[in-house]
């Protein structure tokens, strides 16, 4: 069998590891590294909720979600988005937020809002599926602070939700992408699912070359392993 060129078989993660408790100030963070990819992940409690909010009627809280890219996290320098965000971190912010308030019940929150702040600190492909899989961790943190306090009366956590690339290079279908493999894929796949198995989004673009019924049904199969294994990892971090 070819291995891939950091050493992995075809359906193989890179190695992953998260850090909790990584920062101080926060009510929940995690450090997930996932092979040569970084990003810290910061979850912060904000005791109100949008302003949208408070005039709609609906009670219970709000999750939402900020991105960034720090100017060395690439090879070659990233400006800051100092006075406009591009629509590609808008588009990844708004997907991490899709992905947290999808397994968790808002109208158990309280009038509060939590951020989940990912800032990429080293990039090399997947840095939307770690910002994802890594903010569960800080959240779930997050919110045994505000259960412990007695701010909450029981954890609105659902289910457990983690996120990670597919992609097709030269024919190949590989799991969990990195950025030479991104940069050459024909086939690109972005899986967001619950840790009971359940489809949250799935972000699917034929870069190089159209793609079958078949080929999707693999790159499904294949993700569906790996947010299985990512699951996991994220509930021994939990217990550290």
């Amino acid at each position: 069998m070819k291995l891939r060129v950091d050493g992995r078989v075809p359906e193989q993660l890179r190695p992953v590891r998260m850090t909790t408790n990584y920062l101080k100030h926060p009510e929940g963070s995690v450090l997930i590294e996932m092979g040569e990819t970084k990003v810290i992940c910061a979850a912060t409690v904000e005791e109100k909720v949008p302003q949208w909010m408070k005039n709609s009627g609906v009670p219970g809280g709000w999750i939402t979600a900020e991105y960034g890219m720090l100017p060395s996290s690439t090879n070659t320098r990233t400006p800051r988005e100092q006075n406009r965000t591009s629509g590609r971190t808008m588009e990844i912010q708004r997907l991490i937020g899709r992905s947290l308030r999808s397994v968790v019940d808002l109208s158990l929150l309280g009038e509060r809002t939590i951020w989940l702040d990912c800032d990429v600190i080293q990039a090399d492909g997947g840095t939307r599926t770690a910002a994802i899989t890594g903010s569960f961790v800080a959240l779930n943190q997050a919110l045994a602070k505000l259960n412990s306090k007695g701010l909450i009366s029981s954890s609105p956590i659902k289910d457990a939700v983690a996120a990670v690339s597919v992609g097709m290079v030269k024919g190949e279908i590989l799991l969990d992408l990195n950025y030479e493999e991104d940069s050459k894929a024909d086939v690109d796949l972005n899986l967001v699912m619950t840790g009971s198995g359940q489809f949250v989004e799935i972000q699917a673009t034929g870069e190089r070359k159209i793609f079958s019924h078949r080929d999707l049904k693999q790159f499904l199969e294949l993700g569906e392993k790996g947010i299985r294994e990512l699951v996991e990892i994220q509930k021994k971090a939990e217990t550290r």
